[in-house]
């Protein structure tokens, strides 16, 4: 009986660890898949909305904006990594995009800080205009590739 437990347990292993060798680690894009925004609105929309929700609306514009301008020359959507450009995929390389990716985190979370205290104190109108104006980049982000 024991000698039939301890070669299951044995086989599981076995293929298990074969199971996780197998899983290779995906190259890491330029654009996140879950930098994007769930909707464009128009104006009456946003007029109809209270101030909270523009705050919001305005900062998660802000962290799609800024997770992927600096990318442009490279990519303008998820995808795209260091091997689909030939990038060399050293370990130099690697690192400086994790430190490109840690930096604009830490960027994004102090501006988020800094908005959430601010932004209540401007203008609803400011808002919304600040809002259709991000949006409209947003937007020419998938034309971008019709001006090449």
């Amino acid at each position: 009986m024991n000698i039939k437990v301890i070669v299951f347990s044995l086989s599981l292993l076995f293929f298990s660890g074969m199971s996780y060798a197998q899983k290779k680690k995906t190259p890491k894009s330029f654009i996140s898949e879950k930098v994007t925004i769930s909707k464009y609105h128009n104006k009456g929309e946003l007029e109809r909305m209270h101030k909270g929700q523009l705050i919001a609306l305005y900062s998660e514009r802000i962290e799609v904006l800024v997770k992927t301008l600096p990318y442009v020359a490279f990519a303008t959507k998820p995808g795209i990594s260091m091997a689909t450009l030939g990038i060399p995929t050293n370990n130099d390389n690697k690192k400086a995009l994790d430190n490109q990716f840690d930096s604009t985190d830490t960027y994004i979370e102090e501006s988020s800080k800094f908005l959430a205290e601010y932004l209540p104190y401007s203008d609803t109108g400011n808002l919304i205009t600040g809002i259709l104006f991000y949006e409209d980049i947003l937007k020419s982000l998938h034309q971008y590739n019709d001006f090449r």
